[in-house]
């Protein structure tokens, strides 16, 4: 059976978020990943992580300012400086949390930028985060994501992925392989995994239409995470789906797909 971590953005919003560890935790989840960490001290994390025996799977780097929209600045030539110091703030608390990978948004295309320019931009910043992570012992994620909810984001391709992983040249440099943006923008979900598994390190869930629960939508899952399990991927799953109702109440999916 894969191995499934609660993604704490999405999931028991039930409750306030510092509390969502203990509710994760009680759910029988032995992992946890949210969007960002920053808004909270280190240690008032790493106590509730210590507290409920819960691994810190992932986070992401920062990415501007998300409340107005940002969706990441790696892409972007005009906050290179900004980008750099978010890595190392990224490290501290990844550091603090015993958080092993690191998760960089790419960001929407700045208007007015030359393409080239864009894509020169992103590859060097991964290439500053890839090797400063390597030196902090952590991996370094990249994810595409669709361009439906997103708009303009510049990475939204599996295939584009791989071709900027090559580009940085970096063994510290993973893709993270989110089933829902996959299948929004190419499908073609079993085969896109077997032809990147060796690059991908981390992935996420959630059905479409509606971002909800595995079994709600036109994804065949049973057939899915048994293939996920007959690759040899090892990593961890994060469900990073909207809860269609009460979140616990919700889990039934677990049992039910992966009997």
């Amino acid at each position: 059976m894969p191995k499934f971590n609660a993604n704490l953005t999405m999931l028991f919003n039930e409750v306030d978020f510092l509390d969502r560890f203990g509710a994760a935790a009680d759910a029988g989840f032995q992992g946890v990943e949210f969007l960002f960490p920053y808004a909270y001290r280190k240690e008032q994390i790493a106590e509730r992580l210590d507290r409920h025996g819960l691994t810190q799977v992932l986070h992401n780097l920062p990415a501007g300012d998300w409340d107005a929209g940002e969706r990441g600045i790696a892409c972007d030539p005009a906050r290179v400086g900004e980008f750099q110091d978010g890595v190392g703030r990224g490290i501290e608390y990844a550091q603090a949390l015993g958080c092993r990978q690191l998760n960089c948004l790419a960001g929407k295309v700045p208007a007015g930028v030359e393409a080239g320019r864009v894509r020169e931009t992103f590859i060097d910043n991964l290439r500053f985060a890839a090797a400063k992570l390597e030196d902090a012992g952590i991996r370094l994620l990249m994810e595409p994501i669709n361009t439906f909810d997103i708009p303009g984001f510049y990475l939204n391709r599996t295939a584009q992925a791989a071709e900027i992983l090559e580009a940085v040249g970096s063994d510290n440099l993973f893709i993270q392989y989110d089933i829902y943006h996959a299948q929004r923008m190419e499908g073609e979900l079993a085969n896109t995994i077997r032809r990147h598994l060796p690059q991908i390190a981390h992935m996420q869930l959630a059905d479409n239409p509606g971002r909800n629960e595995p079994g709600t939508g036109e994804i065949n899952w049973r057939f899915l995470f048994d293939f996920i399990d007959r690759s040899g991927y090892d990593g961890w799953i994060g469900c990073e789906y909207k809860p269609a109702g009460d979140t616990r109440a919700g889990l039934g999916w677990i049992e039910a797909l992966t009997r």
